[in-house]
């Protein structure tokens, strides 16, 4: 019997050197082939920079690509290298509505100020030291979204990937001129200045799921095989926090497939928000669509061979059935270690990625359900 999971993981521009050379990256696709991974999902948008020469970043901020690969089209290598041995290309928008990281939102905002996100005190809007764009601003969407169809209309993609900054906004955003007047038009007063209070946090979160729609509908007229990818946080605390209203993006089928950020260092950490997931976002209808971010290695942390097994059987307990990795230097340190334990036990088996028809198979069952009972209530409309 064929095997149908996601297995992928993340290719980073940070603490790698993945993308320093060609040879470096047929390489890396390679040994992923060979470990039985079946997706990877490089970074293309990160520190206000492509890895792909972009005309929509030369037009509106003068730089083309991230200058460390001036002369090359790191994306253009990856997905020849990767298709090359069957692996999936999902590329990855990192940064998303982040325009700097400790860097008073620098070259975006100095170019642009008036997309700077504020605070309630009219401050730029920084949060664990990042810097924001104003994601709730239609002028700023438009600039993301094409950035992601210049990447769709002119690459062999196997898809698209948001996270936990696309689309996002932390909640103590949304306190710009055009915001506020947008708000007081709709409830005749001023957004409160608790950022937390429900109706101004919905409020702001529809606006960004709102954006998702256009995203969607947008990369699918390009090619409705195209993969919509989601990694946010974790719901509900990604809601409250940033704005990101996963459970509806699900309800409106706007992903198809979403990779929540469990990125915790022990077992029963990971088993605790799996449990949650599972039973109050999950469906058995829609959780084909789930493969968790799981954290690998991250500055001096690795992952340890039996907590990777550990979760992986986890995973598969709850029907879940793959999950992509935070990154792919996790695989290589200590000679390979991880990639072998990985090798010789749940990746021994190759697995096909899963097909659009697959993904959607509950989305289907959804709407043939609802189309049922609609036409149940007809019927007794009739009979009544």
């Amino acid at each position: 019997m064929s095997l149908t999971e996601i297995r992928g993981v993340w290719l980073t521009t940070t603490a790698s050197n993945v993308f320093d050379s060609p040879e470096n990256i047929v390489e890396a696709m390679d040994f992923l082939a060979e470990t039985g991974f079946n997706a990877v999902f490089p970074v293309v948008w990160n520190k206000a920079v492509t890895q792909f020469p972009s005309q929509v970043m030369l037009q509106n901020f003068g730089v083309e690509i991230n200058p460390q690969y001036q002369g090359r089209d790191i994306l253009a290598e990856v997905i020849t290298a990767a298709h090359r041995v069957g692996l999936k290309v999902i590329p990855w928008f990192e940064y998303g509505f982040a325009s700097s990281y400790n860097s008073n939102g620098g070259v975006l905002l100095k170019k642009k100020p008036q997309w700077a996100a504020l605070d309630c005190k009219g401050n730029l809007l920084n949060k664990n030291g990042f810097e924001w764009l104003n994601s709730l601003d239609v002028e700023v969407q438009d600039f993301l979204l094409s950035l992601i169809l210049e990447v769709v209309n002119n690459y062999d993609v196997d898809g698209i990937q948001g996270d936990d900054r696309l689309p996002a906004l932390p909640s103590e955003g949304g306190y710009d001129k055009g915001t506020v007047e947008r708000y007081k038009k709709k409830f005749g007063q001023n957004p409160p200045q608790n950022s937390k209070n429900q109706q101004w946090l919905q409020w702001r979160a529809d606006i960004l799921t709102d954006f998702l729609a256009r995203l969607y509908k947008e990369v699918k007229g390009v090619n409705h095989n195209l993969l919509v990818s989601m990694a946010p946080n974790i719901h509900d605390w990604a809601l409250k926090e940033y704005l990101q209203d996963s459970q509806r993006w699900l309800e409106k089928g706007l992903v198809d497939i979403i990779h929540p950020q469990v990125y915790r260092r022990d077992f029963n950490s990971y088993k605790s928000i799996i449990d949650r997931l599972v039973k109050q976002q999950f469906t058995d209808n829609n959780r084909v669509k789930l493969a968790p971010g799981v954290l690998m290695k991250l500055g001096s942390y690795n992952i340890s061979s039996d907590y990777l097994l550990k979760i992986i059987e986890y995973n598969r307990a709850c029907g879940i059935q793959g999950e992509v990795f935070f990154f792919y230097e996790g695989l290589r340190d200590n000679n390979n270690a991880l990639a072998k334990v990985l090798q010789k036990n749940y990746y021994a088996r190759s697995a096909a990625f899963p097909s659009l028809q697959d993904l959607n198979q509950g989305n289907r069952s959804q709407k043939k359900a609802i189309s049922q009972k609609q036409g149940l209530i007809e019927l007794f409309k009739r009979w009544f």
